[in-house]
């Protein structure tokens, strides 16, 4: 194999034509997945109280809703933002935005019942020990239960995020320059070197979703070491007993 190709085209593809043009490459992906993770964690989390915290006819409504979202390709939403958005607004939308709120609102729908099961996980003690201090049902929510809701869900975000770097390869359909589209476009123009070329891509892929593993196992550590109860050595207790 020869990764010629790679060193002659490594700043196109790490980050486009920047300064000197727009952004892009895998700097642009890196953007499109921190908005759109960003975006989809907050509707997410939104959605999925609201799903917790609704009974009866509203509570179906909305898991229907999601469940189309969650039914519906990836790439498919894509091109009804693409070209729906425009219409709805009336005015010209970005491809960059249209690309960020389909990967968003397909993630939020998937985070959504991940915030449902959290919430649903703890214990019915949490609750009614927050209502016998005179708190209602939703600061109880929002100041017992939550905050211990999310540290069980930071596994479920991790892996919805991780497929949502990889969904941004599918931005290249609407004319979005990130990664997978320069990448493809080096490759056409030498027609040699396919295989270094998307080894490459598959490299770099694989780098920002085990960079994101690795924080998140950080981010976990920390969480159950601040949650975890501080016992007492038992050689403190056992002097104090003999004296």
């Amino acid at each position: 194999m020869d990764f010629t190709i790679i060193h002659d085209n490594l700043g196109y593809m790490l980050w486009g034509t920047w300064p000197d043009g727009p952004l892009g490459g895998a700097a642009l992906t890196l953007a499109i997945s921190l908005m759109a993770g960003v975006a989809s964690a907050v509707l997410g989390t939104v959605l999925g109280v609201a799903l917790a915290m609704s009974r009866g006819v509203a509570a179906g409504l909305l898991a229907a809703v999601l469940g189309f979202f969650r039914a519906i390709p990836v790439i498919m939403l894509i091109f009804w933002t693409y070209f729906l958005l425009p219409m709805v607004f009336g005015v010209e939308i970005p491809e960059i935005t249209t690309v960020v709120c389909a990967l968003a609102l397909i993630a939020s729908a998937y985070l959504a019942h991940a915030v449902k099961a959290g919430i649903a996980a703890i214990p019915a003690g949490q609750w009614q020990a927050g209502l016998s201090l005179g708190l209602t049902r939703w600061q109880t929510l929002l100041t017992i239960v939550l905050p211990q809701a999310l540290r069980m869900m930071v596994p479920s975000f991790i892996n919805q995020w991780i497929s949502l770097i990889k969904d941004t390869s599918l931005a290249y359909i609407v004319g979005v320059g990130e990664l997978t589209f320069l990448a493809t476009q080096v490759n056409n123009r030498s027609m040699v070197y396919p295989m270094e070329v998307f080894l490459f891509v598959a490299l770099v892929y694989f780098v920002f979703c085990l960079s994101l593993d690795i924080l998140a196992n950080a981010a976990n550590h920390r969480f159950s070491a601040q949650g975890r109860v501080q016992k007492r050595p038992w050689f403190g207790w056992n002097r104090q007993k003999k004296a």
